[in-house]
């Protein structure tokens, strides 16, 4: 089976196509990352003028990559939620439109779970079911059970800012560029080559020791933020970054151990954006022990067509096209 993935949910314009939910025929992405470094973040309407601009573009691309024509995809993946309202219109509609051209049926997907079915990407070995999920990127942070595809049991998650959120927003107070996980991880680096004896225990790690799954990181940015205020001890910019690198670690790493000793799944999945964070995948790396720990290439964790598709694949529930619209609050609570 080959499926056409459609994912417009925040700034990116992507589309994929995928062979039997594993290989990559292609996986193109169109970002206006720079536009919106230039505003230190993004401006919705705009990322959807650039959307519109770029959708078919994009699409002819990835089917001309994949060396298919129309006649060839089986099935189109679109994300219909959560995410920017006019951004998820413009991958909808351009989804409705060809599902109507080429008569080929749209499986809505759900943009969350999506992110954890990079781990099926590119991979001799498959995630064993049951499995733990942690979702953590710039708008969300949740801890997810998945007994089989389809069957998903929401853990925890966080109750303010999500973990990017918390990068993006701290990089902002440090004068870093956005995207700020990245600009973070990088002035982090730079101080643990030079500093790799340092705890790093500056900054408070919020929730970590409540005896439940869920997050905050509210806290942690206006610590950060009274530190910069203050600074009386000339504090440089790559310490503070590597504090807050490790105290959101700590809190997703700490956390999430807890959870596998409690439900003790076969594995353990990391997705999102965030998982391309080297430290936290080092952390994870280091202490998920007796079971399979599974996290895709950096390139895979940011947003991209590619798990659109393979989420398309393993939970293929087509819907007619007129009844696929978008849904901006979807979310991963309860029982999915």
């Amino acid at each position: 089976m080959k499926i056409l993935g459609i994912e417009t949910s925040c700034d990116e314009t992507a589309a994929a196509v995928i062979e039997n939910g594993t290989k990559i025929l292609s996986n193109i992405v169109a970002s206006s990352s720079e536009m919106h470094t230039k505003t230190g973040g993004i401006i919705p309407e705009q990322a959807a003028r650039q959307q519109v601009l770029s959708i078919i573009p994009v699409v002819e691309t990835a089917l001309s990559k994949a060396k298919l024509n129309s006649s060839k995809i089986d099935t189109i993946g679109v994300t219909v939620g959560p995410g920017l309202i006019g951004s998820l219109l413009v991958g909808i509609e351009t989804a409705k439109t060809l599902s109507l051209l080429w008569k080929k049926p749209i499986v809505p997907v759900n943009h969350l779970v999506a992110h954890i079915y990079a781990n099926w990407l590119e991979t001799e070995n498959k995630p064993k079911f049951p499995a733990l999920a942690l979702v953590v990127s710039g708008g969300h942070t949740d801890l997810v059970l998945m007994k089989e595809h389809g069957k998903l049991n929401w853990i925890g998650g966080t109750r303010d800012d999500a973990a990017g959120e918390a990068f993006d927003k701290t990089a902002r107070l440090l004068g870093l560029s956005y995207p700020g996980g990245p600009a973070i991880a990088a002035e982090a680096a730079r101080y643990r080559k030079q500093n790799s004896d340092d705890k790093l225990k500056m900054f408070p790690r919020p929730m970590i020791e409540k005896d439940n799954f869920d997050w905050s990181f509210s806290g942690l940015k206006t610590a950060v933020a009274r530190q910069i205020s203050s600074n009386e001890e000339q504090i440089s910019k790559e310490k503070l970054a590597a504090e807050i690198q490790e105290a959101i670690v700590d809190v997703l790493v700490k956390k999430s151990l807890r959870a596998v000793n409690k439900f003790k799944p076969k594995s353990f999945l990391l997705a999102g954006g965030v998982a391309a964070n080297k430290r936290l995948r080092e952390r994870f790396q280091l202490e998920i022990r007796n079971i399979d720990f599974c996290v895709p290439s950096p390139k895979l964790c940011t947003d991209n067509a590619a798990y659109i598709a393979c989420f398309a694949h393993y939970n293929h529930s087509p819907v007619p096209w007129p009844k696929v619209t978008v849904n901006p609050q979807l979310t991963i609570t309860g029982q999915a």
